[in-house]
């Protein structure tokens, strides 16, 4: 290989070293670009033409250069070369190869600089919309359980302590709004992704007269960015990616969590479908939640790819460094692992069956203790005094080793008067559920109310 199989060889009279290049090239990531390299170039050099910088003959070999390089790569024909440090380089040297020097010309006022930033938030534009498809499937699925057990009373917890009585549905609700915020700040990053830096060039802009604004609806961008110096440094769109992702891999890891839990032997809340479960290499009876524990896991390491790229970016001197290289393996790893993750965990939760007479015995009668305070309550007792009234109830019901509801009377109206028989109509899990009908309550009226909200949320949804 000479010096002159790179785009930067015309200063050089050495190759590059070979140890060089092995940390230099980022062809092996950024390969994936391609198709966004080409739209965005033939864009550019149809914005040339109009700037008089092309003619139209040279617009026309270019595009179609372009569009044939294009179908080798989807094709798989694509031949890699030594000289191919990234996917701007490769593209451009087989360009080369088909049309000659109307190749050279591409480049003309563009850098680099300005279009990676171009490529990667063009790629991500198609990938937010993706990922927020399979956000909507997963919401789908839960809505569809949901219906089923809207009048399915089951514990709520808290601190994993037996709370108090919930419906199903309204547990299962909890995460579909959790993904309605998820889908919501990927709204964002698509409206960050949606403005175009091409045009800025190195750092400096273009002394071409590029119309920026109509490149850029060219390739499918909103607007162009304010400022040449911010446009190619900035990586802001790609950190927000990620911090959606991983705020969204936190919702998820929860939801495993609660489905690790509730479907394991000890609680048998729910069951899960054995096509999303895996076997035991030495335990036969084993069914292994192993779908639920990998989203669990791949949380961690979305957060540490926000991690690694905010700690890439926060010492970075102005405009473009070479450190912004190291955005890309975790921006794709990120993209890749929601994508694999998600139908799997849709599958999961439209295939698993939640099991009521479990969940009806996991009822406790502690937990109707609240019901028993605003009893009081109703008869004008503050709350806070209610609320010991209750506690010392609670205390004797331990002490004695007998259910609240099999309490004497007598223990009632000795901690207080206002206690009368028809205290113990109150321990009853769905009559309680039922109480809390305020809008967001857990009772099947407002549940109903919730689903019917969350379907207008997805017909939106599926019409924008």
């Amino acid at each position: 290989m000479s010096a002159h199989n790179t785009l930067w060889s015309g200063r050089y009279e050495q190759q590059a070293a070979a140890s060089l290049r092995r940390l230099n090239d980022s062809y092996p990531f950024d390969k994936r670009l391609y198709a966004d390299d080409i739209v965005c170039s033939i864009a550019y050099a149809q914005a040339l033409g109009r700037a008089a910088v092309l003619s139209e003959d040279e617009v026309k070999k270019i595009t179609e250069g372009l569009e044939l390089v294009w179908r080798e790569f989807d094709a798989g024909l694509f031949l890699l070369k030594p000289g191919d440090e990234d996917v701007h380089t490769a593209v451009e040297r087989r360009l080369t190869e088909l049309i000659g020097a109307p190749a050279g010309k591409l480049h003309t006022g563009r850098s680099r600089n300005d279009q990676i930033a171009t490529d990667v938030r063009h790629w991500l534009l198609a990938t937010v919309r993706r990922v927020q498809v399979r956000i909507t499937e997963l919401q789908r699925a839960l809505l569809a359980q949901a219906k089923h057990y809207v009048d399915t009373v089951m514990p709520g917890y808290t601190h994993l302590r037996a709370a108090q009585p919930i419906t199903a549905a309204h547990w299962l609700m909890s995460y579909f709004w959790m993904l309605t915020r998820d889908h919501e700040r990927l709204n964002g990053v698509y409206r960050q992704c949606a403005i175009s830096p091409l045009g800025s060039g190195a750092l400096a802009g273009t002394p071409y007269s590029v119309d920026r604004q109509t490149l850029a609806e060219a390739m499918g961008f909103e607007s162009i960015t304010a400022n040449s110096l911010d446009a190619v440094s900035d990586r802001d769109f790609i950190v927000d990616f990620i911090h959606a992702a991983a705020l969204h891999m936190v919702h998820l890891s929860r939801f495993a969590e609660d489905v690790i839990i509730y479907s394991s032997p000890q609680f048998g809340y729910i069951q899960l479908d054995e096509r999303y479960t895996t076997g035991s290499s030495i335990m036969p009876q084993k069914q292994n939640p192993d779908v639920l524990e990998l989203a669990r896991g791949k949380a961690g390491r979305i957060a540490g790819h926000l991690s690694g790229v905010l700690n890439t970016l926060k010492g970075l001197p102005s405009t473009y460094n070479k450190d912004l290289q190291e955005d890309k393996e975790p921006l794709f790893d990120t993209a890749d692992t929601l994508e694999t993750l998600l139908p799997a965990l849709t599958g999961l939760v439209s295939t698993m069956t939640l099991i009521p007479a479990k969940l009806e015995a996991g009822l406790d009668e502690g937990m109707l203790a609240t019901d028993v305070a605003d009893y009081l309550v109703a008869r004008g007792v503050p709350f806070r005094e209610a609320h010991g009234i209750v506690g010392r109830l609670v205390r004797r019901s331990i002490d004695t080793n007998t259910p609240l509801s099999q309490l004497p009377l007598e223990d009632y109206t000795t901690i207080s008067p206002l206690f009368s028989q028809d205290v113990f109509a109150l321990y009853d899990y769905a009559a309680s559920a039922a109480k809390r009908s305020a809008p967001g309550g857990t009772a099947p009226s407002a549940v109903r109310a919730q689903i019917e909200l969350a379907e207008t949320i997805l017909s939106s949804s599926s019409s924008d």
